[in-house]
């Protein structure tokens, strides 16, 4: 019969073994979109991610939107059959996660700059985090900017904290479309977020470019700033792929020749458009 000790042994040594987490925070966003906040003490870098999982139901992987070692934070947006799954939980609950996995922002590097931060729907969820170590680190930085689109104003993630970031940083936000025009209270304004990036940035100069969200919005928007005169090594964007395993093994979240999982999911934008395509 196999001792505990080897039996904890080899459950360390199985990276695909996901372990319990309570629930201590949940909230809805929007109409498809949730955030929950896990009891986990978890040591992991800007930009990672992990997997979520429901035993019976499969497994997603999921940014995380917060910086703290006392907590990991989520964003869900409801896609598939294990992400409407997880809609359902409650404050208490308990659902099983491994990770981190991925490369994170490289925000040590980024001191002295300005940081241009732009976001698309659900892609500034993984950017909060970001925001949230900005907080932390303020006097690395010189301005910064905040750049976020969504669909409605009923989309807007994380708006609790939108007066505060209007409050510290240059937050500039757009909607797709606006119902009731003259009975909304909101903070942004119709259109796209690509307009406001290409209005409100001039330069390239000592400015750092963080991007993540939907691929027209990323693919505008680098053609935007490299009319600017960015460089490639001035643009990070958070590529966003379906990944399984997150060790690099099935090869499912393989883009542009690299493993989204392993080499991403952070990636500087030379390290993506020098590559061949993967179709």
């Amino acid at each position: 019969m196999m001792t505990s000790t080897k039996a904890k042994n080899l459950i360390r040594k199985n990276p695909y073994l996901p372990e319990p987490k309570k629930v201590i925070f949940y909230k809805r966003e929007s109409h498809d979109s949730f955030t929950i906040r896990l009891k986990w003490k978890l040591d992991h870098g800007v930009g990672q991610f992990v997997f979520v999982s429901i035993p019976g139901i499969g497994e997603a992987p999921i940014s995380i939107c917060s910086h703290t070692k006392d907590y990991v934070e989520l964003n869900i947006r409801e896609v598939g059959n294990v992400t409407r799954n997880l809609s359902g939980i409650k404050k208490g609950s308990i659902l099983y996660a491994r990770g981190p996995y991925g490369t994170t922002y490289p925000m040590e590097d980024f001191a002295g700059d300005d940081l241009i931060i732009i976001g698309g729907g659900c892609g500034v969820a993984p950017l909060k985090g970001v925001i949230e170590y900005i907080e932390s680190n303020r006097e690395l930085y010189k301005d910064i900017f905040l750049f976020l689109g969504f669909r409605t104003p009923d989309d807007t993630l994380f708006d609790y904290r939108l007066s505060s970031w209007k409050k510290d940083f240059n937050l500039h936000i757009s909607y797709d479309k606006i119902e009731n025009k003259g009975k909304t209270c909101i903070l942004g304004a119709e259109g796209f977020v690509t307009t406001l990036v290409d209005n409100n940035i001039h330069n390239n100069n000592q400015k750092i470019a963080l991007l993540c969200g939907p691929p027209i919005m990323i693919d505008k928007t680098i053609g935007i700033l490299k009319n600017k005169g960015f460089n490639d090594d001035q643009i990070f964007l958070s590529a966003e792929r379906l990944m399984y395993c997150g060790i690099g093994k099935c090869g499912g979240c393989m883009i542009h020749g690299k493993y989204t999982c392993l080499d991403g999911a952070v990636f500087r934008y030379d390290q993506l458009r020098d590559e061949p395509n993967d179709g």
